[in-house]
């Protein structure tokens, strides 16, 4: 439904996004959830706001999958000292706390989306890293791995046609389920203000102007905060989803 919402935003939305109404109105036929502190209508800043949230959290997953998987099949693959190296600085990587990463991403950039996506990017990759080493050291003594490598593949040949092709499952059900975590760091980061314009239509944007009247209105933080969840719930569905289809098909072959 979210991903419906994000790509046809400008279709389906029922205003502008920068379309001004009364401010802080409650829920009626005209705006179904209500209008925001700015006079904005809270379902189009949702709709538009699923765009950005989505946008930021499949480009930093995607970035975390290429980074991820070439550190754990190069691990894998090489074994030995290799291994040892890539592995000791996963280990260090995970040592830092997520928000320390991201505040280390901000002095090195300035705040803004693109230092949003790539602290979530660097937060993520030592899930597929590490995951894909532990694979990659099984697949290297499977039968069919080994008879390639006799019948003389090289090892590009190896790693493009034989060990992706195996890994890819479980590159597609971390990545399914990694979106939900992104999603939510996304927004984490955007209410702390790493994000740059707070104006702009997004969920954790949303959180931050809610926060100063909830006194006076709750629609706003109840439908982003419900925005949130829901699409991190889907994800991890999706992700469960995923898992049991590829479990069946190991299972029958």
């Amino acid at each position: 439904m979210f991903v419906f919402a994000a790509i046809f935003a400008d279709v389906i939305s029922p205003y502008g996004p920068d379309a001004r109404f009364g401010q802080n109105e409650p829920p009626s036929a005209e705006h179904w959830l209500g209008t925001d502190s700015n006079e904005k209508d809270v379902l189009t800043r949702v709709i538009h706001g699923s765009r950005l949230s989505l946008i930021a959290s499949i480009t930093s997953i995607s970035c975390a999958v290429v980074i991820g998987v070439g550190l754990g099949i190069l691990a894998g693959y090489n074994g030995g000292r290799i291994d040892m190296l890539v592995m000791r600085a996963i280990d260090i990587w995970l040592s830092f706390p997520s928000l320390l990463i991201a505040f280390l991403v901000i002095a090195a950039l300035r705040p803004g989306w693109p230092a949003v996506i790539i602290a979530v990017a660097l937060i993520n990759v030592p899930v597929f890293a590490r995951q894909v080493r532990a694979e990659m050291l099984a697949l290297k003594h499977a039968a069919y791995a080994e008879a390639a490598i006799a019948a003389g593949a090289t090892p590009w040949y190896m790693v493009l046609f034989v060990y992706l092709p195996a890994v890819s499952g479980t590159i597609w059900v971390l990545a399914t389920l990694g979106l939900g975590h992104a999603i939510l760091e996304v927004a984490g980061l955007s209410f702390l203000g790493i994000a740059g314009d707070p104006s702009n239509a997004e969920w954790g944007a949303m959180l931050v102007e809610a926060k100063e009247n909830l006194h006076t209105t709750v629609w706003p933080a109840v439908a982003a905060g419900v925005s949130i969840s829901l699409t991190i719930l889907g994800f991890n569905l999706f992700g469960d989803g995923l898992r049991e289809l590829f479990s069946r098909r190991s299972r029958a072959f």
